[in-house]
């Protein structure tokens, strides 16, 4: 408004009061001084929290985390594998049964995968050694994309019961399904599910999956290593680098044997006097 429409008008000044502008004053303090006391109880949580699983984590828990070299994304296999160390089910169950595991590390899918005229199996997870070293198929067949979380770590479940029990019998079913329902309610504690997930855990009774589980057979067949828990005199005091360079080469030779097999097949179809065209 241009002044010269206020000229010989009265104007009256508004204004807050020294009590008011106090009052706002304190009340800014106030909640300053809570908001610190919330962060600082906040950060005090924290550090106890830390402070009492520190000391049995360095000692129940995966001593190395290794991403399989050659394949896509290597940094994402390690975040989830990561992922699987920390979870809090994990731990509590590591730390409760007292489970030390040399390395946890992903499997190569596609040498872990064997199609027939019956259907496609896929192993899901391999113990070596009792808890030398866990392997569990993170990626999908095709290495394009990643498992399910809970899946992974249900199947990590059924791995750790391997290094006590080997065969699958009712002893390591009863173990499994345990570690299975201590992980689940860990998970609820720290808030992991989401409304709407259901659980395939069962309290007592056969499950279906000890019918037809597809994450192991339990230990050595025709001298190769398949999976589960049970030593065989072929690894019996063998380092962990030795046991991975021995799977290193037994993916190799599957690889080989599967290439062979495609070329005898190719041979097997083509007519007689065909081969030079």
């Amino acid at each position: 408004m241009p002044l010269l429409d206020l000229k010989g008008k009265h104007l009256t000044l508004m204004g807050s009061g020294a009590a008011e502008i106090q009052q706002v004053q304190d009340m800014a303090e106030r909640v300053a001084k809570r908001n610190a006391a919330r962060m600082a109880q906040r950060s005090k949580a924290r550090h106890a929290t830390t402070t009492r699983r520190n000391p049995q984590d360095s000692q129940y828990t995966f001593l190395q985390v290794r991403p399989l070299q050659g394949l896509p994304n290597p940094d994402r296999s390690q975040k989830l594998l990561l992922r699987l160390k920390e979870d809090p089910g994990i731990r509590a169950a590591m730390t409760k049964h007292k489970f030390a595991v040399g390395l946890l590390t992903e499997m190569e899918p596609l040498s872990h995968t064997q199609t027939t005229h019956e259907g496609t199996s896929r192993i899901l997870g391999l113990n070596r050694n009792q808890g030398e070293v866990i392997e569990l198929r993170l990626r999908t067949d095709a290495h394009d994309g990643y498992r399910d979380y809970k899946t992974i770590r249900k199947t990590l479940c059924h791995e750790l019961a391997h290094n006590v029990h080997g065969p699958h019998d009712r002893n390591f079913w009863d173990l499994c399904h345990q570690i299975e329902r201590e992980v689940d309610a860990a998970d609820w504690k720290s808030g992991g599910h989401t409304i709407g997930e259901t659980s395939r855990y069962t309290v007592s009774g056969r499950d279906e999956e000890e019918e037809d589980y597809p994450e192991d057979f339990g230990g050595w067949t025709g001298g190769e290593f398949v999976l589960g828990g049970v030593k065989n005199n072929s690894t019996a005091g063998m380092s962990r680098r030795e046991v991975l360079a021995q799977a290193a080469l037994e993916r190799q030779r599957k690889e080989v044997d599967s290439e062979r097999k495609v070329l005898e097949e190719q041979r097997q179809r083509t007519p007689p006097g065909d081969e030079s065209k």
